[in-house]
């Protein structure tokens, strides 16, 4: 497909308000298998706004397969880590961008590696549903089109097909593939983003606070997609719902003033975090 190759890489989950997290216990994602391989491996990362120094020396591995949540008070670098994955942050003329971050081997800094081509395999799905001004077919198909994915009219059809059921969408859309993706409700705009995402055949999905503008019922339908894609791709989410980050992933990173204080497995993180800081933020002392 591109010149980044990187190697091939459910449930029901209940809804839940953060304002419930401490009177109820919170269900927490299935575990992840403990053999699983690391997808992204960082190392010393620092990003710098200008003379801002926004992230200091964030060192992480992620796993493939799974999903890891980001959690942490607004402005602690969650989003900024987030971005420099798939190198999003090259689109800010201040930004500077110093350690490793590898990929399958792949340092995705190293200038041989084309931003374009990387964000093929590094999807990216933001906090607003943004669908194309297109139809919903065009919306799915541009990705594939444009990265020369498709061999012809009929395998493009056929992807975008797939890709709709991947991310649960094709019964509600089937018959009006030429009206306007913008026509949808939040929701299914957002799940149709998640199709237009899948349709290049990514191996990282990267979630920004995905269902922040969403009611509860489409929440629930886009935490139940994340569950089950996680079997083919590895989620990275940032959310601020301490409560969803319990439900839908296997591992929490949590992030305060730039800095990563811990990382562990989800029910480790939320029942018996190691720093003071994470026990604090969790039981709402700060946020």
């Amino acid at each position: 497909m591109n010149d980044f190759v990187l190697s091939p890489s459910s449930g029901t989950l209940p809804a839940m308000t953060d304002t419930t997290l401490l009177a109820t216990p919170v269900p927490v994602a299935a575990a992840s298998r403990e053999d699983q391989p690391v997808k992204v491996r960082a190392r010393d990362v620092n990003v710098h706004y200008g003379a801002k120094q926004a992230l200091h020396n964030i060192t992480v591995d992620i796993p493939d397969r799974s999903v890891t949540a980001f959690i942490g008070p607004s402005g602690c670098g969650k989003s900024t880590f987030l971005r420099c994955i798939n190198r999003m942050n090259d689109t800010i003329d201040t930004c500077r961008v110093e350690g490793e971050i590898i990929v399958d081997g792949r340092n995705v800094n190293d200038r041989s590696i084309d931003p374009v081509v990387l964000r093929a395999s590094v999807g990216m799905v933001f906090q607003k549903p943004n669908p194309f001004p297109k139809s919903i077919f065009e919306n799915v198909a541009y990705g594939p089109r444009i990265h020369g994915i498709a061999s012809g009219r009929d395998d493009l059809t056929a992807i975008v097909e797939q890709s709709l059921r991947k991310a649960g969408l094709w019964e509600e859309v089937k018959d009006r593939l030429d009206q306007p993706g913008t026509g949808l409700s939040g929701g299914q705009q957002q799940r149709l983003v998640i199709a237009r995402a899948i349709a290049v055949n990514p191996e990282i999905i990267l979630m920004d606070e995905p269902c922040s503008a969403l009611d509860p019922i489409a929440t629930a339908k886009i935490e139940e997609l994340i569950d089950e894609l996680r079997a083919n791709y590895c989620i990275i989410i940032v959310t601020h719902s301490m409560a969803q980050a319990a439900r839908v992933s296997q591992r929490t990173a949590f992030f305060h003033l730039g800095r990563l204080v811990e990382v562990g497995a989800t029910e480790d993180i939320f029942t018996n975090p190691r720093d003071t800081r994470t026990q604090d933020y969790i039981t709402g002392r700060f946020g």
